[in-house]
């Protein structure tokens, strides 16, 4: 499952809109809706996001952070250390091979650390 498949599952079923509804409703297939919701279809479109938002007439704050997440779901993930340190190429190459066993505690402390990083880059 993405971020965003997460999301728009949690969004749809608030609204005790059923999957077939929802796809009906914005001009998709329901197989399509729920692969967008179990991370099995890429980021959706703009256009597409827009469907959505609108579909489910979400708030300005809610639609960024919608948006926000199709942009961190995209499940083939593909990363170029070509003119990185061999530290990257490694670090890269490491959780590319052992993130199916690595548990959400050891996940969210790599995101922390990386959040941090570009926190502390970008003077935030």
């Amino acid at each position: 499952m993405t971020p965003f498949g997460e999301h728009l599952r949690k969004l749809r079923q608030e609204r005790g809109v059923t999957q077939k509804e929802m796809a009906n409703a914005i001009g998709i297939s329901p197989a399509y809706l729920s692969a967008l919701e179990h991370g099995k279809r890429g980021q959706p479109s703009w256009p597409m996001q827009q469907r959505i938002v609108g579909f489910l007439n979400i708030i300005w704050d809610d639609a960024e952070e919608l948006q926000r997440l199709a942009q961190l779901s995209d499940p083939k993930v593909s990363i170029n250390t070509s003119d990185l340190s061999s530290q990257a190429t490694l670090t890269a190459n490491l959780l590319g091979k052992h993130i199916a066993g690595l548990n959400d505690h050891d996940l969210r402390s790599i995101q922390d650390i990386v959040e941090k990083s570009l926190t502390s880059k970008n003077g935030s």
